[in-house]
C-alpha cells in the first residue's frame, strides 16, 4: 500500500487558503513594518475608486452578447494628457477651424479663461493626403492640482501659437467621479479609462475599465426609445438617428463591454502577452463605448506615446490588418457582451467586484 494518499478537495482548499493567509499576512506585516501604504498617482491613475473609471465588474453583471465581428483594422484612438505649470504663457482656446484639414485655422474664441501652455506643445492637424481626422480627446491638469479641462479635437500646430478644439463644458475633478468630458460622440472622458504609458509592455495588470471605440452605422443602437446612448454617456452623436443602424438595442454610446467569465485565454486561443493583458482587463473591468469609428475599425483609447513603446518592445505595431496581434485583438473584440445592468446604483453589474478596488490616491 502506498504512502501517499492524493488530497481530496476538501483538505486543497483548506490548504489554499492557509496559503493565501500566509501570504497575505507577509504582505501586510511588511507594509506595517515599514510604514508604506500602497497609494496611486492621480495623473496616473485617476478619480475615486469608484469612479466607473475605477470600479471592477461584479459578481451580478448581467451579460448580453454584443455581437462584434471581426473588422478590418485594428487601431488606437490616440488621447493627449498634460500636467500644466504656473508661469507657462496663457493661450487662448479658438474653435477648430475644420475637423479635417484646417483645425489650427479656427478664428472664434470658446470663451474659457487661457491656460498656461509651453511654447513647445504641438498637436498635428488633421491631414487629407492620407486622410487622417483623429479624434484626439485631451485633458489639462490645472496647476490647482485638481482640475482637469478637457478639449477635442485637439490641436496646436506652431510653436507659442493658439490651441484648437472644443471644451468640454464642465470642468472634472481629478480626485472625483470623472464621467464626462471630451470624447464628443458620447460626453465621456478623455482621460478616464485610456491605456497609459508602461501598461501594456510592464508585468502589472491593467486595473481600470478601458475605452473602446466602434462603428456605429453596424453597431450602434438608435431609436426614439433608447436615443443612442445610456449612462454614463450624456451624449450620442449628432446624426445619430441617421448615422447608427445597429440591432442590438443594449450596445450603444455609453455601454459597458466586457468579457464572460466563462471564457478564458485558452478559450480564446490568445498568442500574444499584451493580447492576454487586454483579455483579463476586459474581464475584471470591461470597456466603454465613447466614440463611433465611423468605418469598420474597432479601436482602444490609448495615451499618446503607448504605440511607440508597444512596437520597441514588441516588434510589431499595435495597428494592422493581419498578424497574431491582429487576430488576438479581433477575438477580443468578437469575445465582448454587454453589461446590460450597468448603472448609478449597480457599476459594473453590482454584486461582489471580480477583484479589489482601486488604493486611495496618494498625491
Amino acid at each position: 500500500m502506498s504512502v501517499y494518499q492524493p488530497l481530496t478537495s476538501h483538505w486543497r482548499s483548506r490548504l489554499l487558503i492557509f496559503v493565501v493567509s500566509v501570504v497575505l499576512a507577509l504582505v501586510l506585516g511588511s507594509m506595517a513594518t515599514s510604514g508604506k501604504t500602497v497609494t496611486r498617482d492621480k495623473f496616473l491613475w485617476p478619480f475615486s475608486a469608484t469612479s466607473p473609471w475605477n470600479m471592477p465588474i461584479g459578481s451580478r453583471a448581467r451579460y448580453v452578447p454584443a455581437n462584434i465581428q471581426k473588422a478590418a483594422l485594428a487601431d488606437a484612438d490616440q488621447e493627449y494628457f498634460f500636467k500644466l505649470k504656473k508661469g507657462d504663457p496663457l493661450r487662448e482656446l479658438y474653435e477648430p477651424g475644420a475637423w479635417g484639414e484646417g483645425r489650427c485655422k479656427g478664428t472664434k474664441a470658446v470663451g474659457i479663461s487661457p491656460l498656461p501652455i509651453p511654447d513647445n506643445l504641438i498637436v498635428p492637424d488633421a491631414t487629407s493626403k492620407p486622410y487622417s481626422t483623429p479624434n484626439n480627446a485631451s485633458a489639462f491638469l490645472l496647476p490647482d492640482g485638481k482640475t482637469l479641462v478637457q478639449i477635442g479635437p485637439l490641436a496646436r500646430c506652431q510653436k507659442g501659437g493658439p490651441l484648437y478644439g472644443f471644451h468640454y463644458h464642465r470642468d472634472e475633478d481629478i480626485y472625483g467621479q470623472g464621467i464626462g468630458g471630451s470624447h464628443f460622440g458620447s460626453g465621456l472622458s478623455g482621460i478616464g479609462g485610456s491605456i497609459r504609458k508602461g501598461e501594456l509592455i510592464s508585468k502589472q495588470p491593467i486595473r481600470h475599465a478601458l475605452k473602446v471605440v466602434i462603428w456605429g452605422e453596424k453597431y450602434l443602437y438608435y431609436s426614439k426609445e433608447i436615443p443612442g446612448k445610456r449612462w454614463p454617456a450624456e451624449l450620442a452623436d449628432g446624426k445619430a438617428a441617421n448615422q447608427y443602424h445597429g440591432k442590438n438595442p443594449a450596445l450603444v454610446q455609453g455601454s459597458l463591454l466586457a468579457i464572460p467569465p466563462r471564457l478564458t485565454e485558452a478559450s480564446l486561443k490568445l498568442q500574444t502577452y499584451p493580447g492576454k493583458k487586454l483579455f483579463h482587463a476586459l474581464q475584471n473591468y470591461g470597456a466603454y463605448v465613447v466614440d463611433d469609428a465611423g468605418w469598420d475599425c474597432h479601436y482602444f483609447g490609448v495615451e499618446k506615446g503607448v504605440l511607440e513603446e508597444f512596437r520597441k518592445t514588441y516588434g510589431y505595431n499595435f495597428s494592422g490588418k493581419s498578424g497574431t496581434f491582429y487576430e488576438d485583438f479581433m477575438k477580443l473584440f468578437q469575445a465582448l457582451s454587454v453589461v446590460d445592468n450597468n448603472g448609478q446604483k449597480s457599476v459594473g453589474g453590482g454584486g461582489t467586484p471580480r477583484v479589489v478596488l482601486a488604493p486611495t490616491i496618494g498625491n
